[in-house]
């Protein structure tokens, strides 16, 4: 279960890698349950723009259709951990939050937390530049920071869900999408021993459109586990892993 990942920080990656703006606040270095991160969702459609006439063509039979454009994307902000629009209150929102920061992808469509989310078509990208897990092979928990190997940021597949309270507050949240890695070359060393092992959907570049305009029945064919070769391990700094402790202790 990935409970936290490194945000991108340079402002210069988001158009360069994502094709979207930068953050208008900028984001955490890590991105922990409940807190604030971005996510890449498609953006509003071009509604305003009225439509090109074009004349037919002369031989309409034989002539290719026109080429799809591909969706807009558009950064939000949002909550790190779902929450599903049927939660009552504020609170339970709060308590529910924290445990959905992962979903699993075999599973999704019949959820009740990530459903709606699913069949509604709303499939994010979360940028970042590197995911944390623990190492258990030494008996104790080493947290170990994983990243491609190029150092490029990753764009990995989630869901995104606006609940809004009775009060009218609202709270855009969402998760990460992940899958099976018994047989992964590098994912299977990490989590907890005994445990079905995971790992996050971690997209190709040239599919972000893709998975973004996908139809549901379709979007799963895009859950699929990152190359082994195409990733890094390294355990976290003692200084880094104090602080991670402490933080625990203060939430």
């Amino acid at each position: 279960m990935s409970t936290r990942y490194e945000s991108v920080h340079s402002a210069l990656l988001y158009p360069d890698a994502f094709r979207v703006d930068a953050p208008v606040v900028a984001v955490g270095r890590e991105v922990w349950p409940r807190q604030p991160g971005v996510f890449i969702r498609v953006g509003p459609a071009h509604a305003t723009e009225p439509a090109k006439q074009t004349e037919p063509a002369e031989e309409s039979t034989f002539a290719d259709p026109p080429p799809r454009e591909p969706p807009k994307r558009e950064l939000s902000a949002g909550q790190f951990g779902l929450v599903p629009r049927w939660v009552k209150s504020a609170s339970d929102a709060k308590l529910r939050s924290t445990k959905l920061v992962n979903a699993r992808s075999e599973t999704v469509t019949t959820s009740t937390n990530f459903r709606d989310a699913w069949l509604a078509g709303q499939r994010c990208i979360v940028p970042m530049t590197a995911f944390m897990e623990d190492d258990w092979r030494s008996g104790k928990a080493v947290p170990t920071r994983i990243a491609r190997v190029d150092g490029e940021p990753m764009g990995v597949a989630g869901l995104w869900e606006s609940w809004t309270g009775a009060e009218g507050e609202v709270i855009v949240s969402y998760t990460l999408l992940t899958v099976n890695a018994n047989s992964h070359a590098l994912m299977s060393r990490y989590q907890q021993p005994g445990n079905e092992k995971r790992m996050l959907a971690i997209l190709n570049e040239g599919a972000y459109d893709a998975w973004l305009g996908a139809r549901p029945e379709k979007a799963k064919e895009f859950m699929r586990a990152y190359p082994a070769n195409w990733l890094t391990a390294n355990p976290m700094e003692k200084s880094r892993q104090s602080a991670v402790a402490a933080r625990v202790v203060v939430a």
